[in-house]
């Protein structure tokens, strides 16, 4: 049989690529002459630029110097793939990983927009930016001083960099921005929550991100201004991603879309899976927001349409499952959460060798757990 293994990554603990190679060692252990595909997948976030290189081998990566989202010189990479597209991530760039302490009010995305920067410079004609991981609330305001926009008070003074500032913003003058290639820009996130109000980036993300409820209110007043001097609009789905950075590309003229069929289409998951008998899928944690365009229920839905059957494989699992083939948890097979974070690849390979004991349509388990 073929046998596509598209995970997310376990965030935290594995990456989508390896927890793939660790589910296809299982497999193997159980059905070593099956066809098995790797095809890592990712939602925009953790683990999306690692999934295009592994689709495209031949995709070259560049390093470069950015302004990290605390001021400090960091290392990132961007990869050009064959056909000059660039995926840039914001992970790498302006990502919470790289802070040594939460900045609510003055983490920023201008690495970010060095970056993109950097993709024009070298010959870019389309680029993919991934918005997950981001450090600020600053509405994509960095990037764009990166890319040109200038941001000034109402003194004439320029703007200081991070969300907090924002609310101090007077004046914009875009006349120096660089334009987008010619092929456009396309963002990618998981999420599709507006810029503004109770279900916007200030206040859904923001306390991830160390404000409290004052800091709050000051970057929803922030990204209020910023609303109301870019061209964008603050209603549409998934603006208020990676701290409002989705509106301001936006307003550079990118177009946002959800991140998991953006990856999927790219990496050519759709094509594989056609004449594939099995899809396996997973992520760290299958909850209620899973079905809701994460990866688990994209690939689901994609190995529906070819006819073929879907299992999955989850760190834990707090939602019921009636649409998958088989399953497995990582924490009930390790006997607890803490023992499957511990070692995760030990038992994805596990789990990959329960699941292949479902392979054949006949066989019918409903119980997934190990032999005493």
């Amino acid at each position: 049989m073929k046998i596509i293994i598209a995970p997310d990554s376990y965030k935290g603990t594995a990456s989508a690529a390896k927890a793939s190679e660790a589910i296809a060692a299982g497999w193997a252990s159980i059905r070593p002459h099956d066809d098995v595909v790797l095809l890592p997948m990712a939602d925009g976030g953790e683990g999306t630029l690692e999934a295009f290189a592994r689709a495209h081998p031949e995709a070259h990566q560049h390093d470069v110097t950015v302004e990290g989202p605390n001021d400090v010189p960091t290392q990132a990479r961007w990869l050009m793939l064959p056909d000059g597209t660039a995926v840039v991530e914001v992970a790498s760039t302006s990502g919470i990983t790289l802070l040594d302490r939460l900045r609510p009010l003055t983490a920023h995305t201008y690495g970010l927009g060095q970056a993109i920067a950097h993709a024009l410079d070298n010959g870019a004609r389309r680029i993919l930016v991934a918005l997950g991981g981001s450090s600020s609330t600053d509405g994509g305001a960095g990037a764009l001083t990166a890319l040109g926009a200038r941001f000034g008070t109402d003194t004439g003074e320029e703007l200081s960099r991070g969300g907090g500032a924002l609310a101090d913003l007077a004046a914009l003058d875009l006349a120096g921005l660089r334009p987008p290639p010619p092929g456009g820009v396309l963002v990618l996130t998981d999420v599709t929550n507006p810029l503004l109000g109770l279900a916007g980036a200030a206040h859904v993300f923001g306390p991830q991100k160390g404000a409290n409820a004052a800091d709050i209110q000051r970057l929803e007043d922030g990204l209020n201004k910023l609303a109301s001097l870019l061209p964008a609009h603050t209603s549409a789905p998934g603006s208020g991603a990676a701290g409002g950075t989705a509106f301001g590309l936006a307003a550079w003229g990118a177009t946002i879309t959800a991140g998991a069929p953006a990856v999927g289409h790219e990496i050519g998951l759709p094509g594989q899976v056609t004449d594939a008998d099995i899809v396996i899928t997973g992520e760290g944690r299958y909850d209620g927001q899973s079905p809701a365009g994460k990866v688990p229920s994209y690939v689901q839905d994609v190995a529906r349409s070819a006819g073929a059957r879907c299992f999955l494989i989850a760190g834990a699992i707090e939602e019921p499952l009636t649409t998958f083939a088989a399953y497995a948890s990582l924490s009930a097979i390790a006997g607890s959460s803490q023992a499957a974070m511990r070692e995760p690849l030990k038992f994805l390979t596990f789990a990959g060798a329960q699941l292949a004991l479902n392979a054949e349509p006949s066989v019918l388990e409903e119980s997934l757990q190990p032999q005493a």
